[in-house]
């Protein structure tokens, strides 16, 4: 069993909140596995009798007639015979009619607690909790992280770290049993999944211009773009004219469907956002590197992506730094410049200011990954991931040194 602990706890403490844990995150994520699978053999465990969990999958035929609401409805209904506690497990809640009336219904029954997973375009969409009235509870679900994968793969560190960084989380990457599969299973699942939820969802007409925005963005992950500089590509490249607005309406839909994340910029000085540009990052390096046929696998952004996604994963919100000083020029005067620190990750009262560095081989190397970061002037801690695997250390400006090996590994190496 893949052990997904982070996940299983944030059930585990949602759990008789009197609201439905609505599981949402990209398809084939682990979802389904997260609540028949993990959680149904924790709530066994914890002595919860086999008669009090109601485990419902709709895309089963033999629940053919749970497809209506009233049905469904009184199928539970039924199944509740006293006054204990009993937890109810939806999968692919979307086939049912109107599953929005009968999950309200359900919050009537004071001795049952909700628990759903559903995977048509209108659940792949961030804005699914609305639909429950401010009674959803949303426990979103990523693709394996480095150290779930390295935990279950049992290679080693480096080797574990080509194979992810190739072909990312998705969990069936690890029953595959050669490269041929990975890339037949991502590259369909790419095309033939997301592409198409996302089409069929907005009714898109034009797919050829979807799949090339999804192309230039997978090409400039940890690059800053935005609809205007994309517009300006396809006009110099493909000599297509099209509008900044539409670019924007698909590069939207791509993230209301979880296979992107955006990345604001943030004056760090000023403590104010800058509209744009921004940075795209994808929700799985493997999905970014099938959609480019597996090529332009550029070490430094595809680290910079999956450091974002692990970042993300720890439950910080993630921006894009900049600092802006005056330093002299060659004719002594003085003239403005933006600095960029990667990443600004937020938790409540807790900040860090994070750069990426394939190496730091040299003083002058050493010197320019930490510029950025010497220039802020707040006692907040500023890291720079590297990764050759170099023993922490901090230098005499405070800098935290740390390899992206103890990086990913230790989920407190940020802390200590």
């Amino acid at each position: 069993m893949i052990k997904r602990d982070k996940y299983l706890n944030e059930l585990i403490d949602r759990m008789h909140n009197g609201m439905i844990k609505v599981i949402t995150g990209i398809r084939r994520c682990g979802k389904s596995y997260l609540l028949f699978n993990i959680f149904y053999d924790y709530l066994i465990k914890s002595g919860i009798n086999k008669n009090h969990i109601i485990k419902i999958q709709l895309d089963d035929i033999l629940n053919e007639e749970l497809l209506d609401p009233k049905n469904l409805y009184n199928y539970v209904k039924n199944k509740i015979i006293d006054e204990d506690m009993y937890y109810i497990l939806l999968d692919e809640i979307q086939l049912v009619n109107n599953f929005e009336v009968v999950l309200n219904s359900f919050l009537h029954i004071n001795n049952l607690d909700v628990y759903v997973t559903g995977s048509n375009a209108k659940f792949l969409s961030s804005d699914i909790i609305t639909e429950f009235r401010g009674r959803g509870d949303q426990i979103h679900l990523m693709p394996l992280s480095f150290k779930e994968y390295y935990d279950y793969s049992n290679l080693d560190f480096d080797e574990a770290w080509n194979e992810y960084s190739m072909y990312g989380g998705m969990p069936y990457i690890l029953m595959c049993k050669s490269d041929k599969q990975k890339v037949t299973y991502l590259t369909n699942l790419f095309n033939e999944t997301y592409i198409k939820d996302i089409v069929n969802r907005h009714n898109i007409k034009n797919v050829d211009i979807l799949e090339d925005v999804l192309n230039i963005i997978s090409s400039s992950v940890g690059s800053l773009s935005n609809p205007n500089k994309l517009s300006k590509s396809f006009k110099s490249i493909k000599q297509i004219d099209i509008a900044p607005q539409t670019i924007k309406l698909y590069l939207d839909y791509c993230i209301d469907s979880f296979l992107i994340e955006k990345a604001y910029r943030y004056d760090v000085k000023g403590k104010n956002y800058i509209d744009t540009p921004l940075k795209y990052y994808f929700v799985d390096i493997g999905l970014r590197n099938a959609r480019l046929g597996f090529r332009q696998q550029e070490e430094s952004h595809i680290m910079e992506n999956i450091i974002y996604n692990e970042l993300i994963n720890r439950g910080f919100n993630v921006d894009v730094g900049v600092v802006t000083i005056n330093e002299k020029n060659e004719n002594g005067n003085y003239v403005r410049k933006q600095l960029e620190v990667d990443f600004v990750c937020n938790l409540g009262y807790e900040r860090y200011y994070i750069q990426s560095a394939l190496n730091i081989d040299s003083e002058e190397k050493r010197l320019q990954e930490e510029r950025s970061l010497i220039n802020i002037d707040d006692s907040f801690k500023k890291i720079i991931i590297v990764r050759n695997n170099i023993k922490k250390w901090k230098d005499e400006k405070g800098v935290l040194f740390l390899s992206l090996k103890e990086f990913l590994t230790d989920m407190n190496s940020i802390n200590s």
